[in-house]
């Protein structure tokens, strides 16, 4: 029985069972006769510590990817697959649009921004990549400001606000956000199973874009 093995840019427990979990699900469509194999590998992602908005989280979760690519071909490993993965916030300004936002940043203090905890993976063969991601949380607007007005970084805030230590281990903000009906590892397991979607349902998406063509 061959091994397909997928890197994942991280080796955060939340990050690599997520990935596990996720190809329970999928994996016989990616291969039938294949036994799968999940390795962590420390990469930069080349984003802040928190990205602040979706270019960021997608860009983050991207170029952990394409690192891996990388590493895979300097003979770092054998490696099939490469997931990078991204939490962050999108931050949202409710009814305006992108340039709007600008011209009005006095709108922040008026209570129409929103900001979202949202988890992002990017997905590549070597060859072509795709994204996913998961739902998104809202954040209280005490911890929005305790990240993005005063710099503190996110797994800082969390387990300040929650009077606990490590959560980004744990079940992250996701868990603390929803009481853990929704932990960061479900979170990234969604956006896995999302950004696979390509490559374990080949024909739907080789369908759409002879569809687009014609």
């Amino acid at each position: 029985m061959k091994t397909i093995t997928i890197a994942v840019g991280s080796k955060r427990g939340p990050k690599l069972n997520a990935v596990a979990e996720a190809l329970e699900a999928f994996s016989a469509g990616l291969a039938h006769d294949a036994r799968f194999e999940v390795v962590g590998v420390e990469v930069e992602s080349g984003v802040s510590h928190t990205p602040a908005s979706r270019d960021e989280l997608m860009r983050g979760a991207r170029q952990r990817a394409e690192a891996l690519v990388d590493k895979g071909r300097r003979g770092c490993g054998d490696w099939q697959y490469f997931v990078g993965l991204e939490g962050g916030l999108d931050v949202v300004h409710e009814g305006l649009s992108p340039h709007e936002t600008l011209r009005h940043s006095e709108l922040q203090q008026n209570g129409l921004r929103r900001v979202f905890l949202e988890s992002w993976a990017y997905v590549s063969d070597g060859t072509r990549g795709h994204y996913g991601r998961s739902g998104g949380i809202e954040l209280p607007k005490a911890l929005a400001h305790e990240v993005l007005e005063n710099g503190v970084e996110l797994a800082a805030a969390i387990d300040r606000f929650a009077g606990a230590i490590g959560i980004r281990d744990a079940q992250g903000a996701w868990g603390v956000l929803s009481r853990n009906f929704i932990t960061r590892q479900e979170a990234f397991r969604v956006a896995v199973i999302a950004a696979f979607a390509p490559f374990y349902n080949e024909e739907m998406y080789r369908a759409g874009a002879a569809g687009a063509s014609n």
